[in-house]
C-alpha cells in the first residue's frame, strides 16, 4: 500500500507506506499524502508538487513490473501524460470584426 509516484505500461514507482518505521513518519506520510490529495490536481506526482517536504521518503520508493501491480484506489500519475496532455493544449487566437 502506498503512494504512486509514476506509472506507465512498463514500470511502477510507489512510496511503500509498510517501508516506513516510525509512528512520526506514517503520520508525517498521510499528512503530506492528504495536502497533495487536496491542493493538487493529483496530476502532477507527488515528489514533484511537494519537493523539499518529500525528500524525507526518498528511502521508501518501490520500482515494480507493472504487471504484477493493482492499483486499487485512487489516480495513477504519469510522467508521460502529463507530457502529452501540455502539447495537446490550442490556442485561440482572437480577431476583430471590421463593419
Amino acid at each position: 500500500m502506498g503512494i504512486v509516484q509514476n506509472a506507465d505500461e512498463q514500470i511502477t514507482t510507489i512510496y511503500d507506506y509498510g517501508s516506513l518505521k516510525t509512528p512520526e513518519q506514517k503520520t508525517r506520510f498521510l499528512e503530506l499524502g492528504e495536502v497533495w490529495w487536496w491542493e493538487s490536481n493529483r496530476i502532477i506526482p507527488i515528489n514533484v508538487f511537494l519537493k523539499q517536504d518529500w525528500f524525507l521518503f526518498k528511502f521508501c520508493v518501490k520500482t515494480m513490473n507493472s504487471k504484477d501491480v493493482e492499483i486499487k484506489y485512487g489516480p495513477q500519475t504519469s510522467l508521460k501524460e502529463m507530457s502529452m496532455r501540455r502539447s495537446k493544449r490550442r490556442s485561440i487566437t482572437l480577431v476583430r470584426r471590421t463593419n
